[in-house]
């Protein structure tokens, strides 16, 4: 009998575990009419999915929350065996924290959500059909993005859009971390043990047959998001600066093109004094072009700097995350 594990990072969701456990419970227990489009047909068919040919995990991995959130998972797993608890020693970050999931997990496919309930349970069945059709990687696609601001919606759509512009793989816009991998993605994905670490990203870069489900993300039900302003700020640093050059590149051609300029007008000013004289003026001009000049080589440093930044923590080979105790179970190895 084949196994599905649930990984669900969780960072102060002492108010979402209750609900989403019975979702999970429930949903184990049912059977699911879904209807597909097959490759090459114009109407959709509709076929069963039974849940009660599967064995499932409930993994869920405390990324250092400070509410109650570690006690809700240790009762839910007192009471159902299929529960697991995965404790890291402090706040890794929610990449990581999936990391960590994906080590401890034991089921030959994983369905990574996030426990806010904004994912929908009710697409996981699409996702095993093409799962059993011989996907590696069926990712859920937005249709609308929930309640969010449309601020935030025209930055994350312009980021997307940015970076795979700029990268050598194919970003996929409008995808989160909602998807199902089977287990061979999983180890490719384990392999990869650097400590800056972009998931959507790597998604795309191990490859393998992907498929995508459309889906409708819901509303936050309680809590507030902890992704701020500034960790989504950094989150889109981190996906630049990890899968393309493009801003060191940029800054060279930059580099150039000033360099050509400055010469080119070097030269109109030598040949104007040779031939007609020149009165000491310009000082404006002169004051503008310095603050330029040193604008440009200050946002180069900065650019070139991210980059040494990144190599300077790879280099260290820290573990990207601690675990405190597995099931109860204190644990003194690192990953």
């Amino acid at each position: 009998m084949k196994k599905i594990s649930f990984v669900i990072p969780c960072h102060n969701e002492e108010a979402n575990l209750p609900k989403l456990y019975d979702e999970l419970d429930r949903f184990t227990r049912a059977s699911y009419q879904v209807s597909v489009k097959e490759t090459g047909t114009e109407t959709g068919t509709t076929h069963p999915v039974d849940m009660n040919v599967y064995d499932f995990e409930f993994l869920f991995v405390n990324d250092g929350s400070g509410d109650g959130t570690l006690a809700i998972m240790r009762e839910l797993r007192k009471k159902d065996s299929r529960v697991s608890v995965v404790n890291l020693s402090r706040n890794f970050g929610k990449e990581n924290a999936m990391l960590a999931g994906m080590d401890y997990a034991s089921g030959d496919a994983l369905v990574i959500m996030d426990a806010d309930l904004q994912d929908p349970i009710e697409v996981v069945p699409e996702m095993i059909y093409w799962w059993e059709k011989g996907y590696d990687d069926v990712y859920g696609k937005r249709a609308s993005r929930g309640q969010e601001s449309a601020m935030r919606k025209i930055l994350s759509l312009s980021f997307y859009n940015m970076l795979k512009k700029m990268s050598d793989i194919d970003i996929l816009p409008n995808v989160g971390d909602f998807r199902l991998l089977d287990r061979r993605a999983v180890r490719a994905l384990t392999g990869l043990r650097e400590t800056q670490r972009y998931m959507k990203g790597l998604y795309c870069w191990v490859g393998f047959e992907k498929k995508e489900v459309v889906f409708d993300r819901g509303d936050r039900e309680n809590g507030k998001s902890s992704y701020k302003l500034a960790k989504l700020v950094n989150l889109a640093i981190e996906g630049i600066t990890s899968y393309t050059t493009t801003p060191l590149r940029i800054s060279t051609v930059a580099g150039i093109i000033v360099s050509l300029m400055a010469f080119g007008y070097l030269v109109y000013m030598f040949v104007k004094t040779l031939l007609w004289g020149e009165v000491v003026t310009g000082f404006p001009t002169l004051i503008c072009v310095i603050l330029f000049l040193g604008g440009m080589q200050l946002l180069a440093l900065g650019i070139i700097g991210e980059y040494i930044g990144r190599i300077f923590n790879e280099t260290k080979r820290r573990p990207p995350y601690i675990i405190e105790s597995f099931n109860e179970e204190r644990n003194s190895l690192t990953q």
